[in-house]
């Protein structure tokens, strides 16, 4: 027997148009209002008692490029949306003005498409799931949790509390990793400056000395010849190698296992990720635990979240225990990744009911943990990188200048 297959809802492109016509008093009035057609422009500006003489949909600049939404764009538009309707305003008119108010189009244009879903009556879930590229699913379920327990200002909130915590959780991660690798590629490019331009000048000079080199000397000479000659090839093999390994990272689990368990045992940065992926653990499964989601399909929603296959692997085995009836902290317990603090808080949690408190807890805990580690490594990287700069362009100098002393030496003698 055939099945029908389900037809993904049309969502409607929203538009700009530019009208022109009279108030209720008679005074020429012009503007520009957000909509998917002219009529329910037209419609629109008669509700605000505007008689449109003229309504015509905007063109769009040649050159224009769509700024991309970002995960930032949904923490600040959950925190908006939680504020404004824990203060009574509609859900329609909040989504109103936040997009109308928001300085990017494209997060503009989805908002104001999602506020036309809901006036034709979608729930606020299933409107926001048109969108998944920035609507996941664990969003989406704690919306439609917090729709069906009709307690959506609250969870709204909480959703807000955690894509803001989430976020400022991915920044210091990216702090923590983004200082060395920049202070790196300045060194590499700095020390293929020097190879290519500097160098070459001062060989120019060495050969009108007439003498033997110092075997320094000539070693960076032979490197500063074959980088002028194959920095191209040099170039394009650093490119091809960014861009297989980022390819090979999206496409391949076997590729993205081994990196991740190898990121978890590098010394200081290894640390970091553990407790980065614990908050992330607890953040997400306190989050969905105190909006009601049952604790078993909870966990499946959280190992996604997790940030890291050794982690999403765990997580996933723990709900397998927990759907057979085994407890949540005898499960973490036999991971061997959760410190014993966290299972013991869990513990507590399971027999006084309180686990999302105790889990809000051991996030904040090991948020704090992350900063601090951050902060640590970078005052750990500064010293080591200045001396690794200094060796290697301290280096090249002194192989330059090594001829120079010698033969001023051999004056000095003679």
């Amino acid at each position: 027997m055939a099945t029908k297959q389900a037809t993904k809802p049309k969502v409607e492109k929203v538009l700009v148009f530019a009208w022109e016509g009279t108030d209720k008093k008679g005074n020429k009035v012009k503007g520009e209002t957000n909509a998917a057609n002219i009529s329910l422009v037209r419609a629109e500006l008669r509700r605000q008692g505007i008689n449109a003489s003229k309504v015509k949909q905007k063109a769009k600049p040649l050159l224009s490029r769509k700024k991309a939404i970002t995960a930032k764009d949904i923490a600040i538009f959950s925190r908006q949306l939680a504020t404004m309707m824990s203060s009574g305003v509609p859900l329609v008119q909040s989504f109103d003005i936040v997009g109308r108010g928001h300085e990017n189009p494209s997060m503009q244009e989805m908002l104001l498409s999602i506020k036309a879903d809901i006036e034709g009556g979608t729930a606020l879930a299933p409107a926001l799931g048109k969108h998944p590229l920035h609507f996941d699913d664990l969003f989406c379920n704690l919306v439609e949790a917090g729709e069906a327990a009709g307690v959506l200002e609250e969870l709204l909130d909480k959703i807000a509390t955690y894509k803001e915590k989430t976020e400022s959780l991915k920044a210091k991660i990216k702090k923590a990793l983004t200082y060395p690798i920049a202070v790196i590629v300045v060194a590499i490019i700095v020390t293929a400056v020097i190879m290519i331009f500097v160098i070459p000048q001062f060989q120019n000079l060495f050969e009108g000395f007439g003498a033997e080199l110092p075997a320094f000397t000539q070693l960076v000479v032979r490197m500063s010849d074959f980088v002028s000659s194959w920095w191209w090839l040099m170039l394009g093999a650093i490119v091809g190698i960014v861009v297989s390994f980022g390819a090979a990272y999206k496409r391949s689990r076997a590729m993205r296992e081994f990196l991740d368990k190898a990121l978890l045992k590098i010394p200081v940065i290894g640390d970091i990720m553990h407790k980065a992926s614990i908050a992330r653990f607890a953040r997400t499964l306190s989050t969905m635990f105190a909006a009601g989601v049952p604790l078993v399909e909870a966990l499946e929603s959280v190992a996604g979240a997790t940030g890291n296959v050794v982690y999403t692997n765990a997580v996933l085995k723990m709900r397998e225990d927990v759907s057979t009836g085994q407890s949540l902290q005898l499960s973490m317990k036999q991971m061997n990744l959760f410190p014993h603090m966290v299972v013991q808080m869990v513990a507590i949690g399971e027999e006084a009911g309180s686990l999302d408190a105790m889990l809000s807890k051991v996030a904040d805990f090991y948020e704090e943990e992350v900063d601090n580690a951050v902060d640590n490594l970078s005052s750990l990287m500064e010293p080591m990188i200045m001396s690794f700069l200094g060796i290697v362009i301290g280096g090249l100098v002194i192989a330059m200048y090594l001829p120079i002393f010698q033969m001023g030496s051999a004056i000095s003698g003679g």
